[in-house]
């Protein structure tokens, strides 16, 4: 069973339905995860909304700094709190996706402000991939088998660690300038990563459909849709920026 739920996701990983008390009491459910991810949904609009209207009234970045910073950091927080502490899931999914939407709505907006129609542009594109997905997934197109996932996992740990490292080498004045441009190689770059992150969301269902054979209890139904939220964030935020290389060609 742990091979069968591996997946490259944090939330979403090998051990996350180990010694859940699986088969004690009411059971998780597909339909129950898909609107606990409704719900989470909702969450994230809605603080993101007033982010991007507090941003787009007034123009000015600064006014959006604090709430991005409190969001950005109280978001990893509130998400590490959900890993560690599944139990705790009804209550810290939902904060975790209102504090991602104060993020997700500024850094939205600073893009939209430069870029017109961006944003609705990568949300299409976000839930267009979701759907593709989802039903590819389905109907068996995309085959979950153990070399799949082994090279999402692989792929996604990569991208990961190169992050870091970017953020680490940043401090000492070293940035991958042709990476992060909007060159051929900086798109190809971001191309791969969207591609990467769109993966993780078929080893997602893979994953929630397994908690529910298993007879995963109740509340795992909130931990899962918060690990389906942290693939969706990722892969929109990865999607914007890839959508902003392409038009800053223009």
């Amino acid at each position: 069973m742990a091979d069968l739920m591996r997946t490259s996701n944090p939330a979403l990983n090998a051990k996350a339905f180990q010694g859940e008390g699986v088969g004690l009491g009411e059971a998780m459910t597909l339909q129950g995860t898909v609107n606990k991810t409704g719900l989470l949904l909702i969450c994230v609009i809605a603080t993101a909304a007033w982010t991007w209207n507090i941003y787009t009234r007034s123009q000015n970045p600064q006014a959006v700094l604090p709430l991005l910073a409190i969001g950005g950091i109280g978001g990893f927080i509130f998400a590490l709190v959900t890993i560690f502490k599944k139990t705790w899931a009804p209550l810290t999914a939902p904060v975790y996706a209102l504090l991602e939407g104060l993020l997700l709505g500024g850094i939205s907006a600073i893009y939209d402000v430069r870029f017109h129609g961006i944003a609705i542009q990568a949300v299409s594109l976000t839930f267009g991939t979701l759907a593709i997905l989802l039903l590819a997934y389905r109907s068996g197109l995309i085959p979950v088998t153990e070399k799949f996932r082994l090279g999402v996992v692989a792929a996604t740990g990569g991208i990961m660690l190169f992050y870091v490292a970017t953020i680490v080498l940043g401090f000492f004045g070293i940035h991958f300038t042709t990476i992060s441009g909007s060159g051929p190689i900086g798109i190809a770059f971001s191309g791969f990563v969207v591609v990467v992150a769109a993966l993780n969301l078929v080893l997602d269902f893979d994953f929630i459909e397994s908690g529910v054979a298993a007879g995963a209890p109740k509340y795992m139904e909130w931990y899962a849709a918060f690990g389906l939220m942290v693939t969706l964030i990722w892969l929109y935020l990865e999607i914007l920026n890839l959508l902003a290389k392409l038009r800053s060609r223009d």
